[in-house]
């Protein structure tokens, strides 16, 4: 057994370190709110060559992409295409679509890092000097870091508002911070395409 004046140096070790984690996790999710609860976005996105709407959650990103277009903000909707459960409406539309104005590409693999490279090459190809990025919410940081590493094409995001409880919410925060350090940590490119 520990002498009294031990066990309370360990106590108070314990305590501090304890404290240190505490705060440590409070200031990351005060942090994460910020970056991925209320990102900064350009309250109105100007006008582009092209609308990209990145894969997953199809059903909160492609209406935002579709009213965009609708609204004139470009001549073109470019969808990614992942033939994944939650990117079905947009895997649809551009299986059967015949409108020239929507465009369509598979990343590979199915990534944000592929997205980007993608997005990249499809704006050097096409000559687009500005284009709008959809994505959801919580994805706007990770996405955006990608996309500007990999083109010279000015980037606008806009967020698509998911419907996610607090749970959710958390996950996405556990994810998107992970897939912003690898961002910073791991280029998407190690050039700018165009």
């Amino acid at each position: 057994m520990l002498p009294s004046r031990s066990r309370a140096r360990l106590l108070r070790i314990l305590m501090v370190t304890v404290a240190a984690a505490v705060s440590m996790l409070l200031v990351w999710l005060l942090v994460a709110v910020n970056l991925f609860y209320y990102p900064q976005t350009a309250r109105e996105p100007g006008r582009a060559d092209a609308v990209v709407v990145l894969a997953g959650a199809a059903s909160e990103r492609l209406p935002v992409g579709r009213e965009l277009m609708r609204s004139g903000s470009a001549p073109v909707l470019v969808l990614s295409t992942t033939d994944t459960p939650g990117n079905t409406s947009m895997d649809i539309v551009c299986k059967y679509t015949q409108d020239p104005s929507i465009r369509c590409f598979t990343p590979s693999p199915l990534t944000t890092r592929a997205e980007a490279r993608s997005i990249a090459r499809l704006a050097a190809d096409n000559g687009w000097d500005n284009i709008i990025v959809v994505t959801s919410r919580y994805h706007l940081v990770r996405a955006e870091a990608n996309i500007e590493q990999c083109s010279n094409a000015h980037v606008q995001m806009v967020a698509a508002e998911p419907d996610l409880s607090p749970r959710q919410w958390l996950g996405r925060f556990v994810e998107e911070t992970g897939g912003v350090l690898a961002a910073f940590l791991r280029p998407a490119c190690a050039s700018r395409v165009g």
